[in-house]
């Protein structure tokens, strides 16, 4: 019986909701003998603001700062990073959510056919980008976009995102260096439809 990817991203954000916690993608692979669920998760947007804030109040005074405060990426603490860049998830949170969703997986049978390992974890600062919304929270950053379609014989654009509507998205194509089929183009600034993006993540800025 095929696996209802669908269903199990309906589940996951049902058990995530409940801990505070936001579905960045869910992700099934492996053969019948070795198969993985990977779920990327993130705090819900009051929980990134209240860990911001944390995060800042700390950063201001150090000596205040005990053994279990959060270890932070350097460049976030250079002020360099954006703070919606980090999921600030803890062990706890996907500890948590595994064990709440490996019951609700195993209850309603969404994973028939054996064994298999679920995996939570962060999504990372090469996130994946999906949703428009998604292109709209991170607007400013630097992205990597596979289309499905050629735009100007091309189908691999880097850049940085300058613009993110609900039907297209823009990038500054000055901001990184392009590879030859890009560079032919001749323009700056090129717009994708969201329709015909195949693959899109952020590019870590280091």
């Amino acid at each position: 019986m095929a696996v209802q990817l669908d269903e199990i991203r309906k589940a996951a954000e049902r058990v995530a909701s409940s801990l505070g916690l936001n579905i960045v993608d869910v992700d099934f692979s492996g053969t019948a003998k070795s198969r993985t669920l990977c779920v990327y998760l993130e705090k819900d947007e009051e929980g990134r603001a209240k860990q911001a804030k944390l995060a800042a109040e700390q950063l201001a005074n150090p000596e205040g700062q005990h053994d279990t405060a959060p270890v932070f990426p350097e460049r976030f603490v250079r002020g360099e990073l954006n703070p919606d860049h980090l999921s600030w998830l803890s062990h706890e949170d996907c500890a948590e959510f595994s064990r709440d969703f490996g019951t609700l997986l195993d209850v309603e049978d969404l994973i028939p056919g054996g064994e298999y390992t679920l995996e939570a974890s962060s999504p990372g600062l090469d996130r994946k980008l999906a949703r428009a919304q998604d292109f709209e929270r991170f607007k400013g950053s630097l992205v990597k976009i596979q289309t499905f379609a050629p735009i100007a014989s091309n189908r691999n654009w880097q850049g940085r995102l300058t613009g993110a509507g609900s039907e297209t998205v823009t990038l500054d194509l000055a901001a990184t260096k392009q590879n030859s089929k890009s560079r032919r183009v001749g323009v700056s600034t090129i717009d994708i439809a969201l329709s015909n993006i195949e693959k899109a993540h952020l590019v870590p800025e280091f």
